[in-house]
């Protein structure tokens, strides 16, 4: 969740200098945010600060060096400040596992791709904007969709609720690339995708009624994920 998006959108433009010290601020502030999750989901135990104070300093000179570079970038940052706050607030809530916070933080991870693709360009380069979008909207529509389904596989296992809701969401999402293909062309139009959702639709279906260690559950989403990369990449950008 945290490489796909940030990968797609620096695959897109090709490297840039920006994009280093924008990939370590990435995932140290990923880790400075989850820190901060469980220091407040603790209500602010001391014990629970030290990882806090030692990532959000990491943060800082990876974050001063993308200032520096492309300080244009910092126009992002509105955008994920609401998506932060509300998924901090669940925290201290003890809401955490929640469907709302599972979004919420899906939906920021995925919001890199764009910014991955803005650092990328130089101050006159227009973008495939178009491409990028829907590139973020496969992607976003692909992490979601692991939401319900892993929690029908670990901690809703047997829950006809959640099986329910996992599935009907996954046959919808098979729309998804059919409503983006009006956005922009695809090399191959949007079968290929259509038949990936598809097939996603049929492992939401069939998996929680046979059962699934953690293991193989992390290792069938590395799977999709590197897919997901691949059609996205040939398709897309």
């Amino acid at each position: 969740m945290l490489v796909v998006p940030l990968g797609l959108g620096m695959v897109q433009t090709g490297p840039a200098w920006a994009h280093l010290p924008l990939a370590i601020v990435w995932i140290l502030g990923y880790l400075a945010f989850y820190a901060t999750g469980q220091w407040l989901r603790s209500h602010r135990k001391k014990r629970w600060f030290p990882p806090v104070r030692a990532y959000v300093l990491a943060c800082i000179p990876p974050g001063l060096a993308v200032v520096v570079l492309r300080p244009d970038l910092l126009a992002w940052v509105p955008l994920f400040l609401p998506l932060l706050a509300t998924s901090l607030v669940l925290h201290h809530r003890r809401e955490d596992r929640s469907l709302l916070n599972d979004v919420v933080t899906v939906v920021a991870a995925c919001l890199v791709l764009p910014v991955a693709h803005d650092a990328g360009l130089d101050a006159t380069a227009p973008g495939d904007w178009a491409a990028t979008w829907v590139a973020t909207a496969l992607t976003a529509g692909y992490f979601i969709g692991t939401v319900p389904y892993v929690k029908t596989l670990i901690r809703e296992k047997g829950s006809r609720a959640w099986y329910v809701g996992s599935v009907a969401f996954h046959v919808a999402l098979c729309a998804l690339p059919w409503l983006l293909a009006t956005t922009t062309p695809v090399p191959f139009g949007p079968v290929p995708l259509t038949i990936f959702y598809a097939m996603l639709a049929v492992r939401a279906a069939l998996v929680p009624l046979r059962g699934a260690t953690p293991r193989q559950v992390g290792i069938g989403e590395i799977v999709a994920s590197v897919a997901l990369t691949v059609l996205v990449v040939v398709e897309v950008l």
